[in-house]
């Protein structure tokens, strides 16, 4: 659903305020034909939802579905990882509450609140087996 470049991109686009389909153009870069595409399928895919805002002529906005909201941390931890590993450009600075603290985003346990990478992070497939991650 959002294992492409482009759909992540519209999904970023549309948590950065972007809600009309020519500001969502201008922040992917995505030629016309991807844009519509991908904003069909994450439409039909529930994660994000299309609201008329003008009748005539019928002119349509974009926003994250509930689904779609679920997605930012996600992205969050994707923006962290790629300003370090991947990014030759000044990195974006996330900011929480404020006065704006940096954030940096910790996967944390939510039975125990200690950060996952010191419990021993493995995952137990359907069948019961357990695989451990990171090894």
């Amino acid at each position: 659903m959002v294992g492409d470049r482009w759909s992540l991109l519209v999904v970023r686009e549309l948590l950065y305020g972007a809600h009309r389909y020519g500001e969502i153009a201008r922040g992917t870069g995505a030629a016309t034909d991807v844009l519509a595409a991908r904003l069909k399928r994450l439409v039909e895919a529930g994660v994000v939802d299309r609201r008329l805002y003008s009748q005539r002529p019928p002119r349509w906005e974009y926003h994250l579905s509930e689904a779609g909201q679920e997605l930012a941390p996600v992205l969050v931890v994707l923006l962290r990882w790629g300003d370090r590993w991947a990014n030759d450009q000044v990195p974006v600075v996330l900011e929480h509450g404020e006065p704006g603290h940096p954030l940096v985003p910790v996967l944390v346990c939510a039975e125990c609140g200690r950060p996952a990478d010191e419990g021993g992070l493995h995952a137990r497939t359907a069948d019961g087996a357990v695989h451990p991650l990171g090894a």
